[in-house]
């Protein structure tokens, strides 16, 4: 397994490098920024990328956010999240393309080292590995909102669930696609979720009904 590991920690990333080599694996890049990840990935093309969300300059969420492009330009590499923190607003556009490949580990939760490497592996060759902690706050963050739903809003959600495009919905139902567009409207209005460029509604608002 060809890994490259991204965290600003030089004493973590370190021991994460030395920890996976003992193991077998081979390491064949650390970045200490977000930048420095997008390039060691693009030159290496490794089979799965450790990342940890809060780095360089500003140490909010730029490695999430380059998680979220490496998953974009790179479909077939494994990203294991790996911090303190959880996000959930990025973690669900990271896992809104499927799980397969995704990982979010919390590090104060990681009990011991096969626990990690072999979630790891797992994402690598196409799996998940989620922190239970980390699926509980996904599955209830933003959840406020949908009794403010008419019971038709609440049936358009339904079909988003069920991943039924715009027209698909409108047939379903006996209504005119622009009445659904209308309807999706309200539903991102009263769910508090407000045009973006990196989070997508759509799965936004159907965690929030599954949640």
């Amino acid at each position: 397994m060809r890994v490259v590991i991204a965290e600003d920690s030089a004493i973590l990333r370190d021991g994460l490098a030395a920890l996976l080599t003992d193991h077998g694996h081979e390491v064949v890049a650390m970045a200490g920024d977000a930048q420095a990840l997008i390039q060691a990935v693009t030159e290496h093309r490794p089979d799965v990328a450790v990342v940890d969300i809060r780095m360089p300059p500003t140490f909010t969420d730029e490695g999430l956010l380059a998680a979220l492009q490496l998953r974009r330009g790179h479909p077939g590499l494994g990203v294991l999240v790996f911090s303190q923190w959880i996000e959930t607003r990025y973690a669900t556009e990271l896992l809104a393309a499927g799980a397969a490949g995704v990982g979010y580990l919390l590090k104060d939760r990681v009990a011991d080292v096969s626990e990690f490497v072999d979630a790891l592996t797992r994402v690598a060759a196409g799996g998940t590995a989620l922190d239970p902690e980390v699926v509980s706050q996904l599955m209830n963050a933003g959840r406020d909102g949908l009794d403010r739903l008419t019971p038709r809003e609440r049936e358009v959600l339904e079909r988003m669930a069920q991943g039924l495009s715009n027209a698909a919905i409108a047939a379903a139902l006996h209504v005119t696609e622009r009445a659904v567009e209308k309807h999706i409207g309200n539903i991102f209005t009263k769910l508090d979720l407000p045009p973006s460029d990196t989070h997508h509604r759509r799965v936004l608002a159907v965690l929030r009904l599954r949640g």
